[in-house]
């Protein structure tokens, strides 16, 4: 018979809420961070109904701490007065290390902070936040003419 422990194996439960198609199209992911995010009581249970979106959003250090700025979370239907600001500053939780590391990374070679997913996991909100550099128009057209063909090409390969 096998132990309690074994049984009750933990597994990841993700919702996802929100991704941020715009960013992989106007922007090259070079790495991908979890961060937590502080929220009030009416964010949450907006994001939970999935009422967010990340399209104008991005991340900006500021005193030593890391900052959401543009994203939107409506507002609770169900809250009164004491409902949230949709597209107020939401701060981001990581580790001292990671926080250091991504500041410096993103001041030495002009790069960008960008959510990427907005998900809830093990009841939890949490976003995907990537360090990404712009894409110039040329680029974009080269990736997605690169994606067509990929694409045609799996095709073929079913069809066979």
């Amino acid at each position: 018979m096998p132990e309690k422990t074994e049984a009750k194996k933990e597994k990841d439960d993700i919702k996802v809420v929100s991704v941020n198609r715009k960013a992989f199209h106007d922007y090259d992911v070079l790495e991908r961070v979890e961060a937590g995010l502080v929220l009030t009581g009416t964010e949450i249970k907006s994001i939970r109904g999935g009422k967010a979106n990340l399209g104008d959003a991005y991340a900006r250090p500021d005193g030593g701490e890391l900052w959401l700025l543009g994203a939107h979370i409506a507002q609770y239907e169900k809250a009164s007065y004491n409902n949230h600001e949709p597209t107020r500053p939401r701060k981001l939780l990581l580790r001292k290390e990671q926080l250091i590391r991504l500041v410096q990374t993103v001041n030495q070679k002009d790069l960008t902070l960008i959510p990427l997913r907005l998900y809830i996991r093990n009841h939890v909100a949490k976003i995907e936040v990537g360090l990404c550099r712009g894409r110039r128009e040329y680029d974009k057209r080269r990736v997605i003419a690169e994606r067509t063909t990929e694409r045609e090409i799996q095709r073929a390969l079913r069809q066979r």
